[in-house]
C-alpha cells in the first residue's frame, strides 16, 4: 500500500516533458483524432497513386505536375499525422488530470491511515505493556489491526489500478510527443522538397511565361471591372466559353478546284451520351484542405445571405491543393477574400478556393487533381471551396 501511495507522484505533470499544446475538449479531441486518421490514410493513398502516375507518365509536364501533387499529398499526410498526435496527447493529458484529481481526494486520508498503521505495527509489544491500560486491550488492538490491514489493501485495489492506468497514460503521452516530433520533421522535409520542385518548374516553364503574363493581366483587368465575386466568375466563364468555341472550330478548308465540288459542312449535334456526360462532376473531386468544417453549403451568413460554398478551418499554414484537374482562370488577391484561385474544369464546371495566404498557381496553369495551390493563413485560417455548374453554385460535399 505504501508503494501505491508513492506511485501518486507518477501522475504529477512533468513540465520539462510537456510541449505547449492546447488541450482540447475530450469530445472534440476524439473527433479530431478520427478525422485526422482518415485524412492521413487518404493522403497517403493519393500520394502513392500520384507517384505511380508520375513514374509512368511519358510527358514531362504531366510528370512534374504529378510529382508536385504527390509531394503536396505527402505534406497533407504529415499535417494530418500532427493533428492526430495532438489529439492523442490531449486525450491522454485530460485523462491524467482526471485521475490526478481523483487520487488527490483519496491521498490525504490514506496517507494518515497508512502512517498510523505503520507506527502501530512497528511499536514493540513490551512498550505497550508499560502504557496505561491492560495488556489484554493492547492484544485486542493488535488483533483488530491485523484484520483491518487486509481490508484496507482490498479497498485500495481500485487506487492501484488507477495508478497503473496513469502510468500507461504517461507512456501514451510520451509516444504522442515522439510521433508529433517525427511528423513535424517529415513535414519540414516535404515542404522543402515541394518548394524546390515548384522552383524548378517555374524555371523550366519560363519560356511560356509571356503568354501567361498576358492572360494574367487580362484576368486582373476583369477583376477590377467585376462588381463582385459572382460577376468575376461570370466574366471568366464567358471567356472560357469563347475559348472552347474557338478550340472546337475546324481548321481552314481548302477551296476546291471545281466550284461544283463544294460541300456544306454541318456540325453534328451532340449525342445523348455526350449531353449526359456534361452533368458529370469533375473527376477525382476532393476538398482542397484538411480541417474542421465550420460552415456548410447553404448556411446562413451574418449578412443574412446563404453560403454558396463550404468553409473549412485548417491548421495554421496548412497545404491547400486543387480540388480537381483543370485550368487556372484567376489567381491573386480579391476584395476581402484573401488570395483566391478559380479553376475551370471540363463540361462547364468551375471551382473557387478563397482564403489563401500565398498562391503558387498562375493563370493558364494546367493542374492535376491535388496540385498545390498555396497555403492557408497563419492566424485564424479559413478556406472556402465553391463548386459551380454553368455559374450556379452546387453543394460540393455531395461529390466527395
Amino acid at each position: 500500500m505504501t508503494l501505491a501511495i508513492a506511485g501518486f507522484a507518477a501522475l504529477v505533470p512533468d513540465g520539462n516533458a510537456q510541449r505547449d499544446i492546447a488541450l482540447l475538449d475530450p469530445a472534440e479531441a476524439r473527433q479530431q483524432l478520427a478525422r485526422a486518421q482518415h485524412a492521413a490514410a487518404d493522403a497517403q493513398k493519393r500520394a502513392a497513386e500520384l507517384t505511380e502516375r508520375a513514374e509512368n507518365s511519358a510527358l514531362a509536364a504531366e510528370k512534374t505536375a504529378s510529382e508536385a501533387a504527390a509531394l503536396a499529398a505527402q505534406v497533407q499526410q504529415s499535417e494530418a499525422e500532427i493533428a492526430a498526435a495532438q489529439a492523442r496527447y490531449s486525450l491522454a493529458q485530460t485523462r491524467r488530470a482526471e485521475l490526478g484529481a481523483r487520487l488527490a481526494e483519496r491521498q490525504e486520508p490514506l496517507v494518515r491511515l497508512t502512517g498510523a498503521l505503520q507506527a502501530l505495527s512497528r511499536r514493540p509489544l513490551a512498550l505497550a505493556a508499560l502504557q496505561p491500560g491492560s495488556l489484554r486491550e493492547t492484544v485486542y488492538v493488535r488483533a483488530v489491526l491485523d484484520s483491518a490491514v487486509p481490508q484496507v489493501r482490498a479497498r485500495t485495489a481500485a487506487l492501484r489500478s488507477d495508478l497503473d492506468e496513469g502510468r500507461a497514460l504517461e507512456d501514451q503521452a510520451r509516444e504522442s510527443l515522439a510521433d508529433l516530433r517525427g511528423s513535424e520533421g517529415a513535414l519540414q522535409e516535404r515542404r522543402a522538397a515541394l518548394t524546390q520542385l515548384e522552383a524548378s518548374q517555374r524555371q523550366a516553364s519560363s519560356e511560356a511565361r509571356a503568354i501567361a503574363a498576358r492572360e494574367n493581366e487580362r484576368a486582373l483587368a476583369l477583376a477590377e471591372d467585376a462588381r463582385d465575386l459572382d460577376g468575376l466568375i461570370g466574366e471568366l466563364g464567358n471567356a472560357s466559353e469563347l475559348r472552347r468555341e474557338l478550340a472546337s472550330l475546324s481548321g481552314p478548308v481548302l477551296r476546291p478546284a471545281q466550284p461544283s465540288a463544294s460541300q456544306v459542312s454541318i456540325e453534328p449535334s451532340p449525342t445523348p451520351s455526350q449531353a449526359a456526360n456534361e452533368v458529370i462532376p469533375p473527376a477525382d473531386f476532393q476538398l482542397p484542405v484538411q480541417g474542421r468544417t465550420v460552415a456548410g453549403f447553404g448556411a446562413l451568413r451574418d449578412s443574412g445571405s446563404r453560403s454558396t460554398g463550404v468553409v473549412i478551418a485548417p491548421a495554421s499554414g496548412a497545404q491547400v491543393i486543387a480540388p480537381a484537374a483543370g485550368r487556372v482562370a484567376f489567381s491573386g488577391p480579391y476584395r476581402g477574400f484573401g488570395r483566391i484561385v478559380i479553376i475551370e474544369h471540363e463540361n462547364g464546371w468551375t471551382s473557387l478556393v478563397t482564403g489563401l495566404a500565398t498562391s503558387d498557381a498562375e493563370v493558364g496553369d494546367q493542374l492535376v487533381s491535388g496540385s498545390p495551390l498555396g497555403v492557408a493563413a497563419s492566424q485564424d485560417p479559413a478556406i472556402t471551396i465553391e463548386l459551380r455548374r454553368a455559374g450556379k453554385p452546387v453543394n460540393p460535399l455531395q461529390f466527395l
